[in-house]
């Protein structure tokens, strides 16, 4: 899979929080990363890289933004993907979304994109993402020698 870090979001960002709305580290500047994915489709790729854990029954959503200022705000932002809440037992060391980006359509991208995460139900204590945008979405894994 291809990585270009201008099309990063985050990298092992924290999940430990309050419920609440976060944005990732890093935005795209859609002035700067131009022709993201030259005419190919481009996708979302969010991956749990350490086990989100709670002392409730905490979840946590993960939605794609845009907006006008690199400060993308929770509410009065456009929406591109919304993945809904995902429970912590799901949320494990190396649990992986690939979600194509849509296409325009009536929620053109401003200049900013960024993604949020949505901690609720309860406080997570633990845990940390990563999501970029590629267009090489892989699904190879590797697996034990002499395995069918």
């Amino acid at each position: 899979m291809i990585i270009d870090s201008r099309l990063e979001f985050a990298d092992a960002a924290d999940l430990s929080q309050s419920a609440g709305t976060y944005l990732s580290t890093n935005v795209v500047d859609t002035s700067v990363a131009r022709d993201m994915g030259n005419g190919q489709p481009l996708y979302l790729i969010i991956q749990i890289d350490q086990a989100v854990t709670s002392d409730g029954s905490a979840t946590v959503q993960f939605r794609l933004r845009s907006d006008n200022a690199a400060a993308i705000h929770a509410t009065t932002s456009t929406g591109h993907i919304d993945t809904g809440a995902i429970g912590k037992a799901d949320l494990v060391a190396g649990y992986t979304l690939v979600l194509p980006l849509p296409p325009e359509g009536s929620n053109a991208y401003e200049r900013f994109i960024g993604v949020q995460a949505i901690v609720a139900a309860a406080t997570t204590t633990a845990g940390t993402y990563s999501a970029f945008l590629t267009i090489d979405p892989t699904g190879w894994k590797a697996v034990p020698d002499a395995t069918n």
